[in-house]
């Protein structure tokens, strides 16, 4: 039961952390010195050095030859193809499609599980996605307009919707490498075999940043992303999903469009209105209905 609350602990930590750090983003990506190709490589970067640093001061776990493959293998589906897709497809549609397609990574992995891992659909676990996904809904359709340069693009959104399918994957196939190896150990190797794989394609956007022109809100702003949105938030991820369930990992999920919101109502760039208290309310309501449903299904 203790494993248990601090997964659903480190879940909702990450989850918030990743929340807050979509309006940050968009904030440092508005000002223009870094695109978000040279964004994503920051991080894979930054995470590198960060992990493999604190690996020189807490132990790791050795790890079995044959298991390199599937760490490359987890590399390449939870971050190379996951942040590919998603790079490319918000830079072809808006930024509602774009957060859409990210509120339907626990359909992705509600069906992968229940079809491969023979996990239960089960009516309240069904009712628990959809409800979280109404909620997501409402808070995205409610916070983003659409204008000149934001349309819809079936290929941006296609390949959005394939980002979240990528990770999907990750969260069901591998379940044995996330709870064989300490997070640390996971993150590390994870990290440095996406670095290899996406900067041999993208090294000319970090060539490009434009590093004199960042300001001080810009270094907080990218401290955060890098500190919190990334190193933290990435080591403490794998407790949740070393000890609960694929399509419960992915309803956390939909506490980021919560976090996000309320970071702009608490910057007076949005306001808290009732379909917001609805929607919040919905998505709560439908992590508790997929995690009851799992708990019920574990004592038949």
């Amino acid at each position: 039961m203790k494993k248990k609350t601090a997964g659903h602990l480190a879940l909702f930590g990450a989850n918030t952390m990743w929340g807050i750090m979509s309006p940050i983003s968009k904030m440092l990506l508005a000002a223009g010195v870094l695109s978000a190709t040279a964004l994503t490589d920051l991080r894979l970067v930054c995470g590198t050095a960060l992990f493999w640093l604190l690996s020189l001061f807490v132990k790791t776990d050795k790890i079995d030859k044959g298991d390199y493959i599937r760490l490359f293998a987890v590399a390449f589906f939870s971050a190379a193809l996951n942040q590919i897709l998603f790079v490319n497809g918000v830079a072809l549609t808006s930024p509602v499609d774009a957060s859409m397609a990210t509120s339907t990574l626990p359909i992705w992995t509600m069906l992968l599980a229940a079809f491969f891992l023979k996990e239960p659909m089960s009516a309240g676990k069904i009712s628990g996605v959809l409800l979280g996904l109404g909620g997501a809904t409402i808070l995205i359709l409610s916070g983003t307009a659409k204008g000149a340069g934001n349309e819809s693009n079936v290929w941006g959104d296609l390949l959005c919707l394939g980002s979240q399918l990528s990770y999907a994957v990750y969260l069901v196939f591998y379940q044995d490498i996330i709870k064989k190896y300490s997070p640390l150990t996971l993150m590390k190797w994870k990290y440095l075999f996406a670095a290899l794989m996406l900067l041999p394609f993208s090294f000319g956007a970090l060539s490009g940043i434009s590093w004199a022109e960042f300001t001080s809100g810009n270094w907080l702003s990218f401290g955060y992303i890098i500190l919190f949105g990334t190193f933290l938030s990435y080591l403490i991820v794998p407790i949740g999903q070393k000890t609960l369930r694929p399509t419960v990992v992915a309803m956390y999920n939909y506490l980021q469009p919560i976090c996000a919101t309320i970071f702009a109502i608490f910057y007076g760039q949005d306001k808290l209105t009732p379909m917001k208290i609805l929607a919040i309310a919905l998505i709560f309501t439908g992590v508790m209905l997929v995690n009851k449903s799992r708990e019920k299904a574990a004592t038949h």
